[in-house]
């Protein structure tokens, strides 16, 4: 899933990565701007088997009973179409209003994500209990999970996501949970996977970004400068992934003394990033010698 722009997970760490947003809110695509859904391999079992009949049929009840107890309230100007259209169709094995309150559900939960990470993850865990055989509903909440800083729910719910749809998954993600778990190297065995050769390239520069921080957590600079240098960093770029490299470059560099590259490299942050998303100016200044 890196560092210092999202909600609140573990503010003590500046070089680990990012998860997208669940769900596509809201005419958004994720955190980084272009955050595509998981790679998933294909559909679960239970997908693909459509709905069954009966009163044992996911939703049954909650369709007579409307909201279920506990489950947050969902407002009235929240659509079911508001959820890209990619997501909803993962949602056609239910009855049609279960899917709706699903995916008014997993639309609030994108909406909250940055702003009320606690009431996303109740939304998320709402759309589970009336979806929970739907892979990318598991992955919504994985996700939320991860921003409220609950790591083990987090892993496990992302762990049932590929296990339904497979794929890689959002390995990056739970990578940096296992960070948030103390287990540094259960994030490096998790990017050792045979699953990290079939990310797409801006996820794995992610992927890299996480193993980077691992390997500070266990001491290794070095480490972390050589896991950031298999994305070959390239100063010409100009996309949001590659600033968030630099940054993390940036970081690291200055965590083995290399003060005046690590400067250089968060100055390009900087000119990358004009609304300080990343706070490469608050870093450089605490380098000393501004900007």
């Amino acid at each position: 899933m890196a560092d210092n722009e999202r909600p609140r997970r573990r503010a003590d760490r500046d070089d680990r990565g990012r998860a997208g947003r669940p769900g596509r809110d809201r005419g958004e695509r994720g955190d980084r701007g272009d955050r595509r859904r998981a790679n998933r391999g294909g559909r679960g079992q239970a997908e693909a088997r459509g709905p069954r009949t009966g009163p044992q049929r996911p939703g049954f009840r909650e369709e007579r009973m409307g909201l279920r107890a506990n489950e947050p309230a969902l407002p009235d100007d929240v659509r079911a179409d508001e959820l890209d259209p990619s997501v909803r169709q993962d949602l056609r094995s239910l009855a049609k209003d279960n899917a709706d309150a699903v995916a008014r559900h997993m639309v609030m939960a994108a909406s909250l994500l940055a702003e009320d990470p606690g009431k996303a993850l109740r939304h998320a865990r709402a759309a589970k209990d009336r979806a929970g055989r739907v892979g990318v509903v598991r992955e919504t909440l994985g996700v939320a999970a991860y921003h409220a800083g609950e790591w083990r729910e987090a892993l496990a719910e992302l762990r049932a996501a590929r296990r339904i749809s497979g794929g890689p998954g959002m390995l990056a993600v739970m990578a940096d949970c296992e960070r948030g778990l103390g287990r540094p190297e259960k994030a490096i065995e998790l990017g050792r996977s045979a699953e990290a050769e079939q990310l797409d390239e801006d996820d794995r520069t992610e992927l890299a970004i996480v193993l980077a921080g691992a390997r500070r957590d266990l001491g290794d600079v070095a480490g972390a400068l050589l896991e950031l240098e298999t994305r070959n960093p390239d100063p010409r770029a100009e996309d949001l992934a590659s600033a968030r490299l630099f940054y993390a470059y940036g970081d690291a560099l200055a965590a083995a003394g290399r003060l005046e590259e690590a400067r250089t490299w968060l100055r390009r942050v900087a000119k990358l990033d004009p609304d300080d998303a990343l706070q490469a100016r608050a870093r450089l200044d605490e380098l000393g010698k501004g900007r």
